[in-house]
């Protein structure tokens, strides 16, 4: 069953520190006081121009592995081929945060006004993560209500595009979860519209399946290698 979610803006405003480290400065006190003005202006701007929702649905490991392998492109060997076969439970995701603040951001740059653009575009890239973690979070109550939720274990999100899941991956994707209920389109290169919006499959199981060392090839693309301190927390969830 296809399920909206809403998305409370109280829950999913980035701090101070989160729409920094977008902009690559990890200590604030090396922000000068114009760029803090600046992010502290996005973050305004996003409590009014972000409309954050989501949608979830359940699927089947056997229905996954035909969303998930696609068009074929996916690389020959991935983390979530690894890990999906193993999960107590699976659900495809999307959220989006509208088209206003896409708007918002595009009227910055046009009006000559990078610094403000480019500042806004983190305060939304760090919401939108932010609202990927609040779908994941209910994803997580609702386990925990049907007794599928346990101590040891853990939930982790993968997003076509990323870890060997080709891009392409969008198309099936979309076909199952069908994101336009909540105004998400996808164009012909798999790009999402509103562009603030995030997608991918959420997987549950015990957090010992998700142990995989980032020593894939496409691996060393990687610039963040956030997997790997997002499965050490796993167990602390």
């Amino acid at each position: 069953m296809i399920e909206i979610v809403d998305i409370s803006i109280g829950k999913v405003v980035p701090s101070l520190d989160d729409v920094l480290s977008e902009q690559g400065i990890r200590d604030l006190s090396l922000a000068s006081e114009r760029t803090r003005l600046l992010a502290e202006k996005s973050i305004a701007d996003f409590e009014k121009f972000a409309n954050p929702v989501g949608i979830i649905r359940k699927i089947s490991n056997g229905d996954f592995k035909l969303v998930y392998h696609g068009e074929g492109k996916n690389e020959s060997d991935t983390p979530l081929d690894l890990v999906y076969p193993k999960a107590s439970a699976l659900s495809l995701f999307a959220i989006t945060l509208g088209d206003d603040i896409s708007k918002r951001i595009n009227a910055y740059f046009d009006k000559n006004e990078f610094a403000a653009g480019s500042m806004l575009d983190s305060a939304a890239s760090a919401g939108a993560e932010l609202s990927a973690d609040y779908v994941e979070s209910h994803f997580r109550k609702k386990l925990s209500k049907k007794g599928n939720y346990a101590k040891s274990t853990g939930v982790m999100r993968f997003s076509p595009g990323y870890c060997g899941w080709h891009v392409s991956g969008q198309r099936k994707l979309f076909e199952y979860l069908h994101p336009d209920k909540i105004g998400i389109e996808l164009n012909d290169s798999y790009l999402m519209k509103p562009l603030k919006s995030v997608s991918g499959v959420m997987v549950a199981g015990a957090y010992q399946i998700f142990e995989f060392e980032d020593n894939f090839p496409f691996c060393a693309e990687c610039s963040s290698h956030s997997c790997i301190e997002r499965i050490k927390s796993l167990a602390d969830k």
